[in-house]
């Protein structure tokens, strides 16, 4: 059961917490507000498919400041702590300039010292610039090698040009581990406030935005959990510790379904690799029975939401005349469907975004949806194929042109190695644009 379901509630539950020590003064709800507010107006809210949107940056206040109390009751935490953690929290991914969705610590940073309205109201409750700054740069992942090395310097430079730990070591040693408690805050966030089907979804968000490779999500997520259970045990226990049971239970339970799947994936690796699994491309006829269409729905389920067009329509447009669609089977072209491809003409597509195509409205042109192969089957060269099939299939019907979408370093190797490949539009920070196929 998912823990908040707006960003509406998240600020309330943010500002209940608040509230419970006596942290909720005028200048603390406005800088709240103000935060979601700036999200809001730079295409960051809740309908921005990316990860940093405004959810993650409520989502990590609210487990930074739950667990932070828990610290504050235990004597581990001042007050003036749990100030500077929900200060850092709210403020630590606000990019607005940003020209792919990782945020870039230094231009949240730049954000927030050129920003008079968020320096004063900080100014207001005691908060010292340099310290929320020095916070957020220990944010930054991996924290490991050259990127380590560096940000240790930044955040060094900020300690030093605060007046309240100039000069002080334990001061600076202090902060150092107050940024490492944002940090882990900040990867435990929303994986703690839901059930697997969110965080699966927050898991897509950021494979989509980053531009990994769908064979990678799973693999990167447990990476991503192993690291903080092996590495980082101290202060990992400290902040799941500090917050409820239920929120712990949730966390610790997606770890083990993300381990699961990981599992299942080196079992089709194996059966690739030593069983001689035979992957299928088979051309589909308009005749589909309901199994037929529920093993294709169970697919593209599993696809990120930018990815899944039609989504109002899909049944609806397997069974049109005008629709290609071919699957990827197991063994033979009767096996199990474990992928599809699935597109028609452009003009039967209404999409959100303007596309500057020039072909749309002469019916030359066929529409490739994203490919959509199950978990664990990514990397097989299975969707190659089945993409491949789907060209040969527009190129016999007459078509002059296939579009679709891909990740801008797809596009742009198929680009280098084929003069028929040509970009259309791109897209930022997204980096997933719009290409076209001559042919």
């Amino acid at each position: 059961m998912q823990e908040f379901t707006t960003s509406h509630s998240l600020r309330n539950g943010i500002f209940d917490l608040l509230s419970s020590v006596n942290m909720a003064t005028e200048q603390n709800t406005e800088l709240l507000d103000y935060t979601i507010d700036l999200f809001n107006k730079n295409g960051l809210s809740s309908d921005y498919y990316g990860y940093h949107n405004i959810d993650h940056e409520l989502e990590v206040t609210y487990v930074t400041l739950i667990s932070a109390i828990h610290s504050l009751n235990q004597k581990k935490f001042s007050l003036g702590d749990v100030e500077y953690l929900f200060a850092s929290a709210l403020l630590h991914d606000f990019d607005p300039g940003k020209a792919s969705d990782r945020p870039h610590e230094k231009s949240v940073i730049d954000f927030i010292n050129q920003d008079n309205k968020i320096q004063q109201l900080l100014r207001d409750v005691g908060i010292d610039s340099n310290l929320v700054c020095a916070l957020i740069s220990r944010t930054v992942y991996p924290w490991s090698g050259k990127i380590k090395k560096d940000t240790k310097e930044v955040i060094q430079n900020y300690l030093i040009s605060s007046s309240y730990t100039r000069g002080n070591t334990e001061k600076q040693d202090h902060f150092m581990k107050l940024g490492h408690f944002l940090s882990i805050s900040d990867r435990i966030g929303g994986y703690s406030l839901g059930d697997f089907s969110k965080a699966m979804e927050m898991a897509k968000m950021n494979a989509h935005a980053s531009g990994w490779h769908p064979a990678l999500i799973v693999r990167r997520a447990v990476l991503f959990f192993e690291d903080m259970l092996n590495n980082e045990s101290d202060v990992f226990a400290q902040v799941l510790n500090g917050i409820p049971k239920h929120m712990r239970k949730n966390f610790l339970d997606n770890i083990v379904s993300f381990m699961k799947l990981r599992e299942e994936e080196i079992q089709i690796y194996n059966k690739f690799t030593y069983e001689g699994l035979k992957l299928v491309p088979t051309i589909e006829k308009n005749n589909h029975d309901d199994k037929f269409i529920d093993a294709l729905l169970e697919i593209y389920q599993e696809l990120p939401k930018p990815s899944q067009f039609a989504r109002d329509v899909f049944v609806e447009s397997i069974h049109d005349k005008d629709t290609i669609l071919n699957t990827l089977r197991i063994g033979d072209s009767t096996g199990q469907i474990i992928g599809f491809a699935k597109g028609g003409p452009l003009e039967k597509y209404n999409f959100e975004v303007d596309l500057n195509d020039q072909n749309y409205g002469k019916n030359n042109t066929i529409f490739l949806e994203p490919l959509a192969l199950k978990n664990g089957y990514w990397g097989f060269h299975g969707g190659r194929e089945i993409r491949q099939l789907f060209l040969m299939q527009v190129h016999a019907q007459g078509f002059d042109y296939m579009t679709s979408f891909a990740m801008r370093d797809v596009i742009q190797y198929r680009v280098d190695n084929d003069e028929h490949v040509e970009f259309v539009k791109k897209f930022d920070p997204e980096r997933w644009d719009y290409y076209r196929v001559a042919f």
